[in-house]
């Protein structure tokens, strides 16, 4: 049966899928007897694609693993590769690199979507979880046509006029700072201030449409 449109549109804010420049070396990285991870970054200037082993069975990968496109149906979660990294209720998926110090920049193509999260969560959360929902995340979103900060389930609007087609992200490990930055001026528009206690990953939520990420990037001078 099909959701009621208020029903839909609750479940998308909720976060919940509406279907029930120096890059280390690779190597394989075991933290738990159920959790493996790629390399850590330590450097500056963090490169990843996407983990498919974390997509929930809403997402598809493309553009050799950069992009991620929503499909309201998406896949029979029984016949998606079971693999406890996976997300199981919401349409999130992570970077495949951890990063454990250091200050990193990466960009998103967001043009062709009207509701997702971008940011960053800790490497070990909860699949059970939405990113932004708890205190191991701490992303930007837009819905509604607005703009949000979100951690730990508390929403706190950003100030942007309009949506560019594609934004910054700033993260400086050692200083807890996430920053939405503005590419065109180039300027930070919103931090989040937080201590990271662990490693963390670059995360995404989407509930429509599809975005493209840019990473392995300079970061633009202005926004020491």
């Amino acid at each position: 049966m099909a959701l009621p449109t208020n029903a839909v549109r609750l479940c998308r804010l909720a976060g919940r899928a509406v279907t029930s420049l120096t890059v280390k070396p690779k190597w394989a990285v075991c933290l738990t007897a159920r959790r493996c991870f790629v390399s850590t970054s330590t450097g500056n200037n963090v490169k990843f694609k996407l983990d498919e082993r974390t997509a929930h069975s809403s997402l598809d990968l493309f553009k050799k693993d950069t992009g991620v496109i929503y499909r309201m149906l998406g896949l029979d979660p029984s016949h998606v590769q079971d693999n406890p990294e996976r997300f199981r209720d919401w349409a999130v998926v992570f970077g495949d690199e951890k990063i454990s110090r250091g200050r990193h920049y990466w960009e998103v193509t967001v043009k062709k979507s009207q509701e997702f999260r971008l940011g960053v969560a800790e490497a070990l959360m909860s699949r059970d979880d939405c990113v932004g929902t708890n205190n191991s995340s701490w992303v930007f979103g837009y819905a509604q046509r607005k703009w949000f900060a979100m951690t730990n389930n508390k929403i706190v609007p950003v100030t942007l006029v309009g949506k560019p087609d594609r934004v910054g992200i700033l993260l400086d490990y050692e200083e807890g700072l996430l920053g939405l930055v503005d590419i065109e001026k180039p300027r930070i528009i919103h931090t989040i201030r937080v201590q990271f206690k662990a490693p963390i990953c670059p995360a995404f939520g989407l509930w429509d449409g599809e975005l493209l990420t840019h990473s392995g990037l300079e970061e633009p001078e202005g926004l020491k």
